[in-house]
């Protein structure tokens, strides 16, 4: 059995109304996509975070040295892969190459053997998981506030238990913004904020000690990646906990965040951090340490299969008769290619995920979608 063909897609959605957070616009979803085929017939699916242009480059490098490999022996795969490129590329968009090919060979072995992914992993170790609606990015609009407001009351209607906003504006306007949408979603859903680094450390302990009465679930990349200091200082400031990580490459990269104490909880993309093989060695690193694991995940249905199975398999940490409810992030923002090129096993329904048995990631992959929305110059 041999991997016959690697083929990469850049996809482009523009969107209907651009919006933006602490960073900058999107005015559009753009995106890497895999298809690797074996030389049975077997196709599997991955996808890429980034900069889809350069990540496509990424894996079309790539491709020429795994080409005839067994498909079924993924971590072999990935290491050839990571060996290929890692005297100049131990971080970043080759990174999110090796990725999109991993979650492929992921997808493609549990079609192969007719098995889900999280069963390939091991097991089933949670029925449920509990999503989070990603979205209330900001807008250009006189009344963003109410806006947004409107947004959260949707997302709680919809029967979702948490939800995360942005924040990043400026510290004022982020109080008032975060007392709002508290007051209309109530006490009992959990609220999460992310200000995508755009704080030094004294304004995010200043955010941070404004917003603790508001039940705060998490405080997401309050300052720069780089300053892993300035991440456990601000932890011994705070009761929000800190989370972190979907700028780490590889369990490396997680290593020393780790070991400088600097997060509560990690958020590897797997996607971008090493695929599904590397996503599962930082969750290993990360009960050495106990901290939480909730990936980040922004993408097409793939990256959010990819999460789902690897979420069911996850390790139960702390062991406990009742344990706490294990979150995943659900991107709600405008995404044509989330919405139309994958129809999964995912079941959302009375707030919570559940997964099904279907082969692979579990989803049926639309071509049509594909040839829609692919650019057509490489």
């Amino acid at each position: 059995m041999k991997i016959k063909s690697i083929e990469s897609f850049v996809l482009s959605d523009k969107l209907k109304e651009s919006f933006y957070f602490s960073q900058w616009e999107y005015s559009e979803r753009r995106i890497c996509i895999v298809k690797v085929t074996s030389d049975t017939g077997h196709v599997g699916w991955g996808e890429g975070y980034g900069p889809a242009g350069v990540i496509r480059a990424g894996i079309d490098h790539l491709s020429q040295f795994i080409i005839g490999m067994n498909p079924l022996e993924t971590e072999t795969i990935w290491e050839t892969m990571y060996r290929r490129t890692l005297d100049y590329a131990r971080r970043g968009i080759l990174v999110s190459a090796i990725s999109a090919i991993d979650v492929a060979m992921w997808d493609l072995k549990g079609k192969i053997m007719a098995q889900p992914v999280y069963l390939l992993m091991g097991g089933k170790k949670r029925e449920t998981i509990t999503p989070y609606a990603t979205g209330l990015y900001f807008t250009n609009c006189p009344n963003l506030a109410d806006k947004l407001c409107d947004e959260a009351l949707l997302y709680a209607k919809m029967g979702f238990k948490a939800m995360k906003m942005k924040v990043g504006l400026g510290i004022k306007e982020d109080i008032e913004i975060v007392r709002r949408i508290r007051e209309t979603i109530g006490e009992d859903l959990e609220l999460m904020v992310d200000s995508n680094h755009a704080y030094n450390l004294r304004e995010s302990v200043q955010l941070s000690k404004a917003i603790e009465q508001y039940n705060i679930g998490w405080f997401e990349e309050p300052v720069s990646p780089e300053f892993y200091n300035q991440y456990a200082e601000l932890r011994t400031k705070t009761s929000i906990p800190i989370a972190g990580g979907e700028c780490e490459y590889l369990r490396y990269g997680f290593q020393a965040l780790l070991s400088a104490n600097a997060v509560d909880i990690i958020q590897p993309d797997i996607c971008a951090t090493g695929g599904l093989s590397e996503a599962r060695r930082i969750a290993t690193l990360a009960s050495v340490y106990g901290v939480e694991v909730v990936p980040h995940s922004w993408g097409t249905g793939i990256a959010l299969s990819a999460a789902a199975h690897f979420i069911t398999n996850l390790e139960v940490v702390p062991g406990r008769m009742n344990p706490k409810p294990c979150f995943m992030e659900y991107d709600r923002s405008e995404n044509g290619l989330r919405d139309e090129l994958t129809h999964n096993s995912i079941v959302f329904e009375n707030g919570l995920i559940t997964l099904g048995d279907a082969p692979g990631l579990g989803f049926e992959f639309n071509e049509d979608a594909l040839h829609k929305y692919a650019l057509k110059d490489k």
